[in-house]
């Protein structure tokens, strides 16, 4: 779903502001390697690093090239992409190093440029936030290309609450217009994110049934095996609920709850996502379960170290890396089924998943025996949508069986490439599709679910349950989804197609 296309005899101009750090190196850089590899933008597309880091393009080279995993028979082919690659030094705050980097893009764009072409230019902020105030101030002043587009793509975190996301959306409307920014959410590039709509609104078998006559409960699960492993300064400034929860999680809640918009286009599945976080109330600490993980003695490894002992972490830390929440959505489709939101750190496995679980079967005829069904959606790893069902049990027995219909993507397209959400979403940047985006009213409606519950854990040092690193979790919070009606029957479990 794009609003625009590309013109092959145009120059696009990828500047990535933080070439030098993490994110570019681990994800940015194989993602503008991968758009190359595959030939989905122009060859005229180049791609400029600017940071602070004191680096020739050979230095930024070596850093990158062992995350781009090249084969043998792409040399040539990579030998190409690094000739489109070039690195600008310079400070984030002073207006003449932004200067500079305005006159090496137009030199850079003059050398490579046709006759009569328009130049555009995407800026990436792979930045802290501490410093997008003054970067894109003078991006604004300085660098804007004045014949072509501008766009700007901003990394999460948007904010830490209401006031603060509020602060940086008012600063950046007073510089873009609203379809020049891009709040990058990769989650909303996953396949099967991406699938949610196609899968509700292009099946006639779903419309039906997709309300509270026949919705139980819908639980999404985000679950890592490991912990913060060193980076604990950081996470320990956001937790797990400003993470996770309040975008990732609420993203794919938007779209399982929204109603089918107008048409496909990036205005009207915003305008129908936004319906959904108006229809919603903020959330409540009585209806939520924080959790914090400590060491397993029984376990190997980083096992054995709980959140404390990463030294990164301050001293008597109370951030929950794990939050279990139960919101309803106030609409005629939804009134009183229970959404719960789960996320978490240090877990049993590494998973994120949609599970839309079905009231029981009025009128039972089989003693009791009857599951209920549950739409289940992977969204990683092995991406995947099941069933839960019942069957007869084979034989001569006339005993119902649980059972599934599976539709596991490794399975059914063996021989198809699953692109890296990145590379789909920057790829969106470049035709100017906002569909999979977050738009400020959309960012300052979420902010609003979550601002008061955050605030209340950070004033009243609200102390989180102690769980071990390897389980699922405190037991609380699956109390949580019992209390509200959602049944967990453990009776099947799926595994990957051709696993014995």
């Amino acid at each position: 779903m794009t609003d625009s296309t590309l013109n092959e005899k145009d120059t696009y101009l990828c500047i990535v502001l933080g070439a030098s750090g993490d994110l570019a190196k681990k994800k940015i850089y194989p993602t503008l390697w991968h758009l190359v590899r595959h030939n989905l933008t122009p060859k005229s597309t180049l791609f400029v690093g600017y940071a602070r880091s004191d680096l020739t393009l050979a230095n930024l080279r070596e850093k990158v090239e062992p995350y781009l995993k090249a084969t043998e028979s792409e040399k040539e082919l990579l030998e190409e992409f690094f000739g489109r690659c070039f690195y600008v030094k310079g400070s984030y705050t002073d207006a003449h190093a932004f200067s500079n980097l305005d006159a090496e893009l137009r030199s850079i764009a003059a050398k490579h440029r046709a006759p009569d072409a328009r130049v555009h230019r995407l800026f990436y902020l792979a930045l802290p936030p501490s410093v997008f105030a003054p970067v894109t101030s003078h991006i604004r002043a300085t660098c804007f290309s004045d014949q072509g587009w501008n766009r700007v793509i901003v990394e999460k975190p948007f904010g830490k609450d209401s006031a603060s996301s509020a602060e940086l959306s008012t600063h950046l409307a007073g510089l873009f217009k609203e379809d020049e920014i891009y709040r990058i959410d990769h989650y909303l590039g996953k396949e099967m994110v991406q699938n949610l709509l196609v899968l509700r609104f292009a099946n006639a078998i779903f419309g039906p049934v997709w309300n509270r006559n026949y919705v139980s409960a819908v639980i999404i699960s985000f679950k890592e095996p490991f912990g913060t492993q060193g980076r604990g300064g950081y996470f320990d400034e956001f937790g797990i609920i400003r993470d996770v929860m309040q975008n990732h999680l609420l993203q794919i809640l938007c779209l399982i709850a929204m109603e089918k918009p107008c048409t496909a286009r990036s205005e009207d599945l915003r305008d129908e996502k936004v319906k959904v976080l108006k229809s919603m109330d903020p959330l409540k600490l009585e209806n939520t379960v924080l959790g914090q993980y400590v060491g397993n003695p029984n376990g190997e490894g980083d096992a054995k170290q709980g959140y404390l002992d990463d030294p990164t972490v301050p001293k008597g830390s109370n951030t929950p890396t794990f939050a279990a929440a139960l919101t309803y959505i106030k609409t005629e489709r939804w009134d009183g089924v229970p959404f719960i939101l789960r996320c978490g750190k240090a877990l049993n496995e590494r998973k994120a998943e949609i599970r839309i679980q079905f009231r029981d079967v009025p009128g039972d005829i089989f003693g009791g025996l009857a599951q209920r069904n549950e739409l289940v959606i992977r969204v990683q790893p092995n991406e995947a949508v099941y069933m839960k069902m019942m069957l007869k049990k084979p034989g001569m027995s006339f005993a119902p069986e649980e059972s599934e219909l599976d539709l596991t993507y490794r399975a059914r397209y063996k021989d198809t490439r699953l692109p890296d959400a990145y590379e789909r979403l920057l790829l969106d940047v470049f035709y100017g599709s906002q569909s999979h985006f977050v738009r400020t009213d959309e960012l300052a409606e979420a902010w609003r679910i979550f601002t008061p519950l955050l605030h209340q854990i950070e004033k009243d040092k609200v102390e989180p349950i102690k769980y071990l690193y390897g389980s699922r979790g405190p037991k609380e919070s699956d109390e949580l989804c019992s209390r509200v009606g959602y049944l967990y029957s453990g009776t099947y479990k799926w595994e990957q197609p051709g696993k014995l």
